[in-house]
């Protein structure tokens, strides 16, 4: 079984900044798994949105966000990144919060100093914890990582810079507290602009996050060679797949309303045109046919001769 913890550990390692995609369920991360990238991230904002409907204002749940965890991990080959909110509690809370990420398989997880109900990261209305406390959280989610899986990541963020009282000051003084704490890499939600993402490099003392959120928030449009040689080890780009998947989703829609059956012959060649081969190769009913063959008895394959359909070996 791969760790993927310490997949994620030896890519860190490199002297290369690691960008990932952010995904919002299996489906997306199947996707840009087949693309090719040496990690994926997890989004707390689109997983809200696809599982329950809700915007990411505190809605979901930890089992919710842990089973969709799992169940993406599970889909792909690398290591996957997971937001997991505020840790849904407080530190005792965030004890059961990083077990079950651990027990979920995925690589690393974010716990931020929001207070509950949370809300993303670059809108407006946002509070955090007194920074003590969110210091004894980070300190469970260290320890329980060194109980359970040495190699899984931590990463600390703090909201500080965005609050209404907030500032770069306290951000930096939160992520170095969280670093000493036993947080590996430090995040600092919302810097305004370039000027503050090298303050950050310069005074933040371990690696360092990237939130790029684009149009989103409050945050740059950043060159990534900018942000390697201020000093940022990851890039997260959250709401890459969940953008992708409504706006694809929206256009598609309006020609169906017009026309559906041309629509659909668009949506027919626009996915042929993927190298991802057929919907039933893409989601793996050759293996499911392999599973069949070897453990079920052989009369089971005669369900196969003489029935309509696609072939699911072949699509």
């Amino acid at each position: 079984m791969t760790n993927y913890g310490t997949a994620l550990r030896e890519r860190l390692e490199q002297d290369e900044l690691l960008a990932c995609p952010g995904v919002h369920d299996p489906l997306t991360a199947a996707v840009a798994d087949s693309v090719g990238f040496d990690a994926i991230y997890m989004t707390g904002y689109g997983t809200s949105l696809s599982k329950t409907g809700y915007p990411d204002a505190g809605f979901i749940t930890m089992p919710e966000m842990i089973e969709n965890a799992g169940n993406i991990q599970e889909r792909i080959d690398v290591p996957l990144i997971a937001d997991s909110d505020n840790g849904y509690g407080n530190a005792t809370n965030v004890v059961r919060t990083v077990r079950e990420y651990i027990k979920a398989g995925v690589a690393a997880i974010h716990i931020e100093d929001q207070t509950f109900p949370k809300r993303c990261g670059h809108t407006k209305g946002r509070q955090v914890i007194p920074k003590a406390e969110a210091v004894g959280k980070i300190e469970a989610a260290a320890d329980v990582r060194d109980e359970r899986n040495p190699d899984f990541t931590l990463i600390a963020r703090t909201d500080a810079r965005g609050t209404g009282e907030g500032s770069l000051d306290e951000a930096i003084s939160r992520v170095n507290a969280f670093l000493e704490a036993g947080a590996d890499i430090a995040f600092v939600e919302g810097p305004t602009d370039e000027a503050e993402l090298e303050r950050l490099g310069r005074e933040v003392d371990g690696p360092l996050v990237y939130n790029f959120v684009g149009d989103l928030g409050s945050s740059p449009y950043v060159e990534l060679s900018s942000l390697e040689e201020w000093g940022f080890d990851l890039v997260l780009f959250p709401i890459a797949a969940t953008l992708s998947t409504i706006a694809n989703v929206y256009a598609d829609f309006e020609t169906f309303a017009d026309d559906p059956v041309e629509a659909m012959r668009d949506i027919d060649d626009a996915f042929n045109d993927q190298p991802v081969g057929s919907l039933h190769e893409f989601s793996g009913f050759p293996e499911v046919v392999e599973w069949e063959r070897q453990y079920l008895p052989e009369d089971e394959q005669e369900k196969y001769e003489g029935s309509l359909g696609d072939d699911p070996e072949s699509g």
